[in-house]
């Protein structure tokens, strides 16, 4: 394989992995950010009986849950063994851990990505900038894939903010099996994490990683015409 044939592969690599890289790391970074903390302070109080202070701590446990390495199934009793404080009863009942093993499944899939986008964009811009005779081409990668970027999370962003209904039933239909997605306003998940909760995430990840993706492309767009 020639030298012009591995450049082209790489540029379109790169190209390709941005907005993956950027996007998933959106998500990576708000389950990271005490997120809950914030938005709570927002919203509507729990209907139900949560005081602010138990729905942010079993908030906060069932995030850790989440960013655990371990596979879902080893650490799921975390989620098992939360109680309601007033009643004693099991926070999540067994169709709701059941998603959330599922759930889980979704963020390590999530973080495995994230780890191969990184690797491919930061290796293959590396590979592209080190050479002198290859950073035009580099700089004109970062500007290409920041404007992929910019180009799918406004189109996705877009799609929230005008068709929520519609995007957050595709999502799960999609990416959960038929049935299993659904609860009761009385049920945990749904007092922890009601509908309005994940808008505000759909919003704030879509928008944050259009930000970047056009950080990104003005920085590129800036070194193309700095040579």
């Amino acid at each position: 394989m020639d030298s012009k044939t591995i450049v082209l592969i790489i540029r379109w690599l790169v190209i390709i992995a941005m907005p993956f890289f950027l996007g998933l790391g959106m998500i990576r970074a708000v389950l990271a950010w005490d997120y809950p903390r914030f938005e709570y302070g927002r919203i509507a109080p729990d209907a139900y009986g949560f005081t602010p202070e138990e729905r942010l701590d079993l908030a906060h446990a069932t995030l850790d849950y989440m960013q655990r390495p371990e596979p879902a199934e080893q650490v799921i009793y975390l989620l098992e063994d939360l109680r309601i404080s007033a009643t004693g009863e099991p926070l999540y009942n067994e169709r709701e851990i059941g998603h959330m093993l599922d759930v889980k499944h979704l963020t390590d899939a999530i973080a495995r990505v994230w780890r191969l986008a990184a690797v491919i964009v930061v290796g293959g811009l590396l590979y592209l900038l080190v050479q002198p005779a290859l950073r035009p081409t580099g700089y004109r990668v970062i500007m290409q894939g920041g404007l992929a970027t910019v180009i799918i999370l406004a189109a996705i962003a877009l799609l929230i903010v005008l068709g929520w209904s519609f995007f957050f039933v595709q999502f799960h239909e999609l990416l959960f099996p038929p049935g299993t997605w659904t609860f009761y306003y009385t049920d945990g998940l749904i007092r922890l994490f009601p509908e309005q909760f994940w808008f505000d995430v759909g919003v704030i990840i879509s928008g944050g990683a259009l930000l970047l993706g056009v950080v990104v492309a003005a920085l590129g767009r800036w070194l193309v015409n700095l040579k």
